[in-house]
């Protein structure tokens, strides 16, 4: 078990029974962007990041005719949202595996070849490496695939005691917001060819971007 892969079951090993009722108040944004995946027909979705399964059951509510896919580092996460999975209407459309998300490969778990939309949703500010999770996510979308990120923004504009208090408590569950997640994801955005948005939310809490088709 990796270092990464150890820290998360430590967390996690007893937050995930109580994982969703508890982060409900403040991981904003994550149904909006599900919301917006509208993935084709028929098309593939998968989640990096996927803990409880809470979004990719959202998602298969919202989109019954697509496939859907999560990997985890947490085994332990896994273990809710295979339960999750195992009980809902979508136990035959959604498979979860444990993986790295700085080095999974879908083909090999899932015999996924190329992905139609990519979401990871507040997973980014608790891996060290992030920069290289989206490097890989994009690589494993198809053509005119999509990735799309939300978690925390810069805060910046909120007052200042506020925002020392919200960051100081987040670190306690390990989650770092990423400054410059706006800059990194332009620059994977120009480096493989596609087009990239990116916006946040009020006083700057949440930042969603969409990483889109390529331009070839």
């Amino acid at each position: 078990m990796s270092d990464s892969a150890a820290a998360m079951d430590a967390i996690y090993r007893h937050q995930r029974f109580i994982y969703d009722l508890t982060r409900r108040p403040y991981l904003f944004g994550r149904d909006q962007m599900l919301a917006g995946l509208e993935p084709p027909p028929g098309g593939s979705v998968l989640e990096i990041g996927c803990g409880t399964a809470r979004n990719l059951l959202c998602a298969a509510r919202l989109y019954p005719d697509a496939e859907f896919f999560g990997i985890d580092v947490s085994e332990e996460m896994l273990k809710t949202a295979q339960a999750s999975v195992a009980r809902s209407p979508f136990r035959d459309s959604i498979r979860v595996a444990h993986a790295d998300a700085t080095a999974f490969c879908p083909r090999s778990i899932f015999r996924l070849y190329a992905a139609d939309r990519i979401f990871i949703s507040y997973a980014l500010s608790m891996i060290p490496a992030w920069e290289a999770v989206i490097e890989r996510a994009i690589g494993q979308l198809a053509p005119r695939g999509e990735l799309h990120i939300v978690d925390f923004g810069t805060m910046e504009s909120m007052p200042p005691l506020p925002r020392r208090i919200m960051r100081a408590w987040l670190a306690r569950f390990s989650v770092i917001p990423r400054a410059n997640l706006e800059s990194a994801v332009r620059q994977a955005a120009s480096r493989h060819g596609r087009t990239a948005t990116f916006r946040q939310g009020r006083l700057g809490y949440a930042a969603h971007a969409c990483i889109g088709q390529s331009l070839a």
